[in-house]
Formats: C-alpha cells, structure tokens, sequence
C-alpha cells in the first residue's frame, strides 16, 4: 500500500487527543477478553455507569504536518489521514451531491471520552452513531497482531478504518438501526450489519487506487486484509477467549463469513452486491 507522493491531503478529517487519563487497559487475555465484551469493531460503546470517566482534559490536535501523499508514506498518522481522504473521496461520489456528511476520524491516546460514553484501547476501534465520528486508539493495531494473531500492516490496519466507515454509510442510509434489536447468532440484524460493513471496505478497497490517493494495492494488501477480518471472526475469538464456539452469541459473524463479504465487495466493486440482510 503505496500514496502517491504527489496527492493532496486533508488533514482536517482526523484529529488527535493525547493526555488525560482515565482507563487503563490490562495486557494479556485480559485486554483480549475487554475486546470480546467490548464487540470488537462495534458501532457504539456499552455503558460503563460512570466508572470510565475521563480523569483530565485532552489536548486536541489537528495533524496540520500530513501534506502529501509523500507524508502518508513516511508517518503512520499521516497514512490514517490519507486512507480516511480516500474512503471519503469514495463514497462521497457514491451519493447525491450535498448528500455524504463527511465523518471525522479521532485518533486518541489510551482513553477518551466520546457520545457514545468512555473509550479505551480495549473497546476496539469503532463508529459512535450519537457524534457520528469514528475513533480509534493506535494502540489496538497491536491487539490485532499480538492478541487476536493477524499479520497486521497498513492495509490490515486500512481495513479496519474502511469497515468503520462503512458503519458511517449504513448511518446515513438508516440501516444502522437494524443492529439495535439485541438478536444474536449469525442470521441476525446485528451479524447483517457487520458484514455489509466488512463488504463497504471490500468496496472501498477495489475502487482505493482510483480516488486519487493511493498509488498501488499488491496481492499482499488484499491478504493481510482478509487476514484480519478472519482474525475479529467471532469464532475465532471465542475459541481463543472460550475454547468453545457458541454460534448463537455471534454479533459481528464468522471468520469465514467477513472475508466472505469483504471478498464480495472487493471483486464487485459496487454497493448493491452488499445487500447481506437478504
């Protein structure tokens, strides 16, 4: 995964709180088990009764050094900066004009405080629908690849991003609500909207190179993103947390199902072939 060195960059669309405080994520099984009970990729944060509250205000920074796709190359946050350009670019084409409300993504350190109530490194990435922003704490990236065992790299890491935004979309077009029911197993609502998420960044990622933005997507891209999406599979969390599979408690759908549907809108390239409520 390569920017174009010459490709203008809007860092406006990302910001950075540092500082703070707040909760404090465990290393080990027990980070992983946080990220189980969290929902891993959820598209809202559960409720912690207080207990998570923010300790300090933040300082909040925009990433004004991300020019160029030259930058995006060089520094990981500037990568962050220019994926989100790119996703938004997308699906900003994808409906009417005036239509897309751009989403920003908040990059945090260890803790903040959002909408959708306290977030830490343990709730994972993930869309809160109250602010309409996406948040992510670096720090998960190593979860990804040290607890949940996927290979990781920049496009593994584009993917994640990708897949939140797709949340931003299904917002927008009122089939985020379809998760809201609280029905589990791997026909419910809230597994459909999980991977019609998974199939948006597929979308994305077929049509990555053509916003402008990227300048190439290798074999080894499209792998290390199926990598991860198998690697948050809710089977294969549960046999890892649980040593057990209970299907019946799916939320976001099997491994093999989300590199299923990342898989359908990556070789489609087109919205419609993501209808997985069907």
């Amino acid at each position: 995964m390569r920017f174009r060195k010459g490709a203008r960059l809007d860092p406006s669309q990302v910001t950075v709180r540092r500082g703070g405080g707040g909760l404090a994520a465990g290393g080990g099984i027990g980070l992983l088990v946080a990220v189980v009970a969290a929902l891993v990729f959820g598209v809202d944060v559960f409720d912690t009764g207080g207990s998570g509250a923010i300790q300090a205000p933040q300082a909040e920074t925009s990433l004004t050094e991300c020019r160029t796709g030259a930058d995006a190359n060089q520094q990981r946050e500037c990568r962050i900066v220019g994926t989100v350009n790119s996703i938004q670019a997308y699906w900003q084409d994808q409906f009417r004009q005036g239509e897309y409300q751009e989403s920003d993504t908040v990059v945090f350190d260890g803790s903040t405080q959002t909408a959708c109530g306290p977030a830490t490194t343990s709730v994972g990435p993930f869309y809160c629908p109250r602010d309409a922003q996406v948040y992510i704490d670096l720090g998960f990236f190593s979860v990804l690849e040290n607890q949940l065992g996927a290979r990781g790299g920049p496009f593994a890491e584009a993917y994640v991003l990708a897949h939140e935004y797709g949340h931003h979309v299904q917002d927008l077009l009122g089939a985020l609500d379809r998760a809201q029911s609280g029905a589990t197993g791997p026909n419910s609502g809230s597994v459909a909207v999980e991977l019609q998420a998974d199939c948006y960044a597929g979308i994305w990622a077929n049509h990555a190179v053509s916003t402008g933005y990227l300048a190439e997507l290798t074999h080894d891209d499209i792998a290390r993103a199926l990598d991860a999406a198998a690697a948050v599979g809710d089977d294969r969390i549960q046999r890892k947390t649980q040593g057990q599979v209970n299907p019946e408690s799916w939320t976001h759908g099997s491994a093999a199902q989300r590199q299923h549907w990342f898989t359908t809108g990556y070789r489609s390239g087109k919205p419609p072939a993501c209808d997985t409520f069907s």
